[in-house]
């Protein structure tokens, strides 16, 4: 792992990122140079990525998302902070729709802890333990009940189980009003986080939290983007950055940018 990396422009930023074959090892990567490099150096950087991304060049957008993951993974700290400071001060426009605040979620759950356990069938509650240990085993045999489970640490030992499913995890976030705990969970989870229609679930789910929702939108496919549109149910501020990153897409011959917004 190089510790620290002397990157001028944003050529040699992607050609380190993609030299990593694992994503998790590209937002590890990206991580560490983030605590090192200088907040203006690293804006002005992460501004032009967004920008080439944007204008849909592919090795942009595949470093895009280990930003996107990163930013995701690691929610509000004080690197986020300063590179939102230094993408609003310098103007620096790509970067600071990937780093733009939201409203808070419009639909939320209880508490986990405020929550009922699902009945497993064995005649009384189980405890945290032994639905810990359910999460564990290579079965699907509880999974329904696993997957309403309202502890976090059950939910996180459950993203871990090879035999849970995209399709499992599409329902786990799509759940309304949305679970903040789990939410947290996923969005801790490269794994899942992997995945587009997990990302895009996550995105359209009112209850996703800002931080989680803002940074996945460059990284939605045109398609996906629309949808965002016109998802009514979303914050406003989620469905302009949305239109604002169309509107910087190259045109689609025979495509017209108000159809997005009309049909």
């Amino acid at each position: 792992m190089v510790l620290f990396a002397d990157v001028r422009d944003v050529r040699r930023l992607k050609r380190l990122l993609l030299s990593f074959a694992d994503t998790g090892v590209r937002v590890g990567w990206l991580a560490e140079q983030l605590e090192l490099w200088p907040v203006a150096s690293a804006a002005r950087l992460l501004d032009e990525l967004c920008d080439e991304s944007e204008r849909s060049d592919p090795e942009a957008r595949e470093a895009l998302l280990a930003l996107s993951l990163y930013l995701v993974s690691r929610g509000p700290s004080a690197c986020v902070d300063r590179l939102r400071e230094e993408a609003e001060t310098r103007h620096l426009l790509g970067l600071a729709r990937l780093l733009r605040r939201g409203p808070p979620p419009v639909m939320v759950d209880r508490p986990a802890t405020e929550l009922p356990v699902p009945d497993y069938g064995a005649g009384r509650e189980l405890t945290l333990g032994e639905r810990r240990s359910l999460a564990r085993r290579p079965s699907r045999r509880s999974f329904e009940k696993l997957l309403a489970d309202p502890h976090p640490l059950v939910i996180r030992l459950l993203l871990q189980n090879p035999k849970l499913t995209e399709d499992d995890v599409v329902r786990l976030v799509a759940r309304r009003p949305a679970r903040q705990a789990v939410m947290a969970e996923v969005a801790q989870s490269l794994r899942w986080l992997c995945h587009g229609r997990v990302r895009l679930t996550l995105v359209l789910n009112p209850g996703s939290p800002p931080e989680i929702a803002m940074p996945l939108l460059p990284i939605c496919k045109r398609t996906e983007l629309k949808e965002v549109v016109r998802a009514t149910e979303t914050s406003i501020v989620l469905r302009a950055t949305a239109l604002e990153l169309l509107e910087r897409r190259p045109p689609i011959r025979g495509v017209d940018l108000a159809d997005v917004v009309l049909q």
